[in-house]
């Protein structure tokens, strides 16, 4: 997730900073609550910004359309078009962060990170969040990311972790669909399992989540908090043979311990006690 430097930006992004350094209005993309969680542990927001890249993800080597429906056989490799995601992500990531470092800004909360196809083969990725400065003297060596809204960035803090970076797992799988899941696909069979699909997604949804973990311990975090999980799935014909394929995106954000402290300032319980009160076991 490399920081670009500002002369790199499209003109557009140029010009909202160039407005930003003329009037020096501060916008944001928080509700008031999350306002006003931020601004309780020293952070301010200085203004919304955004990264945004279009790229083609098309044929691959010759052989496979990796954008639209792909034809893929066992000796095939999703590296490619994994690698290309990771690439439209952190690019829309750095170029936001490029915004937010040219407003003096310490991180960026509340990120929306959206992908969406334009065309055929074409995909945009976008970055979108507010960045926000401490009430400090000292600035981080880099910008901290995060998708948590300002709230609970505030109740993170306050219970003595802080947001390192945006974490990312990304994983694309298939399997040929044999005759026992065939015939669990027909019509005849009711309602029952389909093993295929059941490996199939345990599988991809497993390594994403690894490959989560893997970016988050590059930024040397403690742990992560995972804000959403997504799924596609779909099947191709290939040689008179079903292929299922599936592809698991996971994004959090890696956190890191500085303090112990008390918890969260919140009277909300996450796990309620199923027990009358005289139940004392």
């Amino acid at each position: 997730m490399a920081e670009t430097d500002a002369n790199w930006l499209p003109e557009a992004a140029r010009n909202r900073l160039a407005r930003f350094d003329a009037t020096g209005l501060r916008t944001s993309l928080l509700p008031v609550a999350g306002a006003v969680g931020i601004e309780s542990v020293g952070l301010t927001p200085v203004g919304e910004v955004m990264g945004c890249i279009v790229q083609y993800v098309g044929w691959v080597g010759g052989y496979n359309n990796y954008g639209g429906g792909p034809f893929m056989s066992n000796s095939v490799s999703f590296q490619p078009y994994v690698d290309a995601l990771y690439h439209g992500y952190n690019t829309a990531l750095g170029r936001m962060l490029t915004e937010a470092r040219a407003m003096g800004a310490d991180g960026v909360v509340g990120i929306r990170l959206t992908q969406s196809r334009l065309g055929e083969n074409n995909q945009e990725f976008v970055a979108l969040g507010t960045a926000v400065r401490a009430r400090s003297k000292r600035r981080p060596r880099s910008l901290f990311t995060t998708p948590l809204p300002g709230q609970d960035v505030a109740k993170l803090m306050h219970a003595g972790w802080v947001p390192s970076r945006i974490a990312i797992g990304i994983a694309v799988e298939s399997r040929y669909l044999d005759w026992q899941s065939a015939s669990q696909l027909s019509v005849m069979a009711g309602n029952t399992e389909v093993n295929a699909y059941t490996l199939l997604i345990t599988s991809v949804r497993s390594h994403a989540r690894e490959r989560l973990a893997a970016y988050a311990r590059k930024g040397n975090a403690d742990g992560a908090i995972v804000s959403d999980m997504t799924l596609r799935s779909w099947h191709q014909e290939a040689n008179n043979t079903r292929l299922l394929c599936a592809e698991s995106a996971v994004f959090g954000t890696a956190i890191a311990r500085f303090h112990v402290g008390r918890s969260a300032p919140t009277k909300a319980l996450k796990i309620m006690p199923l027990r009358r009160r005289d139940d004392t076991r």
